[in-house]
């Protein structure tokens, strides 16, 4: 007897799978060059039945907590903690006349948690001061200074700097000075 949640199951066979997966950089010879290896999740593979006068709605039970992604305790021969269930498989025939055969495939999980805290927004605006207005830069042309290249320094759009500065593409003078923020 094995338990899932809240479910008793009884359970054939278990399977788990732990792998890792390692970079791979090609080299003139030799063998290939690796740089990290990340852990994968562990896996379990349930195999058995569900059994019961409520079968029916054990697994519904069980397919409506795959859905939402929720934390699980396994208990079988092994014990899975914080898994969710990937995929639930089932077959009725006439062998089994109070439940189902039942596949469970699991992955252990952690979820993430994080120090930010929501900020509750009043929905008011809040007026703009003048004096903290972002003042203009400019920047004095060189030789071989283009639109594209202040885009790249400034992040200024090119189409906002031919806006701001009216000179064509090509014919940038050197020696003035570029509005390019």
């Amino acid at each position: 007897m094995a338990k899932l949640g809240k479910i008793n199951l009884f359970i054939e066979k278990e399977s788990d799978s732990s792998s890792v997966d390692a970079t791979s950089y090609p080299v003139e010879q030799g063998v290939p060059l690796s740089d990290h290896v990340e852990e994968k999740p562990d896996e379990f593979s349930l195999s058995g039945y569900i059994i019961g006068s409520n079968y029916k709605a054990d697994k519904e039970y069980l397919k409506q907590e795959m859905k939402k992604g929720t934390l699980m305790t396994y208990v079988g021969r092994n014990i899975a903690k914080n898994v969710i269930i990937l995929s639930l498989d089932g077959d009725q025939d006439a062998t089994i006349v109070n439940g189902s055969s039942i596949s469970i495939k699991l992955r252990t999980i952690r979820i993430a948690s994080t120090p930010w805290v929501k900020v509750q927004n009043s929905g008011q605006k809040k007026p703009v001061n003048p004096s903290t207005k972002p003042k203009a830069v400019y920047h004095l042309v060189k030789k071989g200074d283009t639109y594209w290249g202040c885009w790249k320094k400034y992040g200024t759009s090119i189409s906002q700097l031919r806006a701001w500065n009216k000179y064509p593409d090509r014919r940038i003078p050197i020696g003035v000075k570029l509005r390019v923020k």
